[in-house]
């Protein structure tokens, strides 16, 4: 039996989910979020929480069996508390700034960067401290709007310059040495 997949998922007060066939709709104070679940997986609503089993033990429902739980705590947990990441800004010019919805990054290019986020994703820049802030109701889509983000200007090893998460460690690599 899977770790994972054998926990249940409590379902907190105010937070209402519907199961039909293979489709799971998730409703709670922050909003709604909804997923196609492999048909194989078996999904029940019991008593205040969601337990998911697995029809046979070959491979792919093993693997399955984690997931299908895993995807639904993400979706619980993102409409009761939601999901941020925050990145950081490292170099000399290098700042952001919104305007509308659109994230205008300047990172040493010749042009500016224009970013504009998926729905459901919502930006906050603070230019003090050059971070941006990138926060949503889905987990995939605040960590995919965060990777594209960053990969416009990665950290480079050199000097540490480019957009990094705020608790990434760069591993930063000794410059030419001099030859005697």
């Amino acid at each position: 039996m899977s770790k994972v997949g054998k926990l249940p998922v409590a379902i907190p007060k105010g937070v209402k989910v519907d199961l039909k066939d293979s489709h799971i709709n998730v409703t709670g104070p922050k909003g709604t979020l909804e997923q196609d679940l492999h048909k194989d997986m078996i999904v029940k609503v019991e008593d205040e929480s969601v337990v998911v089993t697995r029809p046979t033990d070959n491979k792919q429902h093993r693997s399955l069996h984690g997931l299908t739980r895993v995807l639904i705590q993400n979706m619980v947990t993102g409409v009761t508390e939601g999901y941020s990441i925050t990145l950081q800004l490292v170099g000399v010019g290098y700042r952001s700034e919104k305007q509308g919805k659109l994230l205008v990054l300047h990172l040493g290019f010749s042009h500016p960067i224009l970013f504009r986020p998926p729905e459901g994703v919502g930006i906050d820049v603070n230019p003090k401290e050059n971070t941006i802030t990138i926060s949503g109701l889905d987990k995939q889509m605040v960590g995919q709007s965060a990777a594209t983000i960053r990969k416009f200007r990665p950290p480079e090893p050199y000097k540490g310059k480019g957009i990094r998460y705020i608790d990434e460690q760069v591993r930063r690599k000794a410059g030419k040495a001099v030859g005697k």
